[in-house]
């Protein structure tokens, strides 16, 4: 499960920097989980060209985020936002918050 997520969050990353046909190929194993020999068969292609083309993919959209590191940034800040609204969600200790709140909201600012 965890590849899987993975691979999404790069294809909605980086999938416009892939051709067309890797693109298409891709989706279709990511995102609608259709099977090699699904796609070879769709594709008239074979399955192990269709393996060869995802692994090749892979590879792509790592050293894309190796260089950019766009998804990292993104889960990095999307962790700090659901701690600042869980620190805002216990009003009763939200005075006590507004340093931890201030700082990672600074964090998330430096990061744009």
């Amino acid at each position: 499960m965890e590849k899987i997520y993975q691979q999404a969050l790069l294809y909605d990353f980086y999938g416009e920097l892939l051709t067309e046909h890797q693109r298409s190929i891709y989706e279709d194993a990511v995102c609608n989980d259709l099977s090699l020999g699904e796609i070879a068969q769709d594709r008239g292609i074979s399955r192990q060209g269709v393996h060869d083309l995802i692994r090749r993919c892979d590879k792509i959209l790592r050293e894309y985020e190796s260089k950019l590191r766009l998804v990292e940034k993104f889960m990095n800040a999307r962790e700090k936002v659901a701690k600042i609204i869980e620190l805002a969600r216990e009003p009763d200790q939200a005075a006590d918050s507004l340093p931890e709140i201030h700082r990672l909201a600074e964090e998330l600012l430096q990061q744009l």
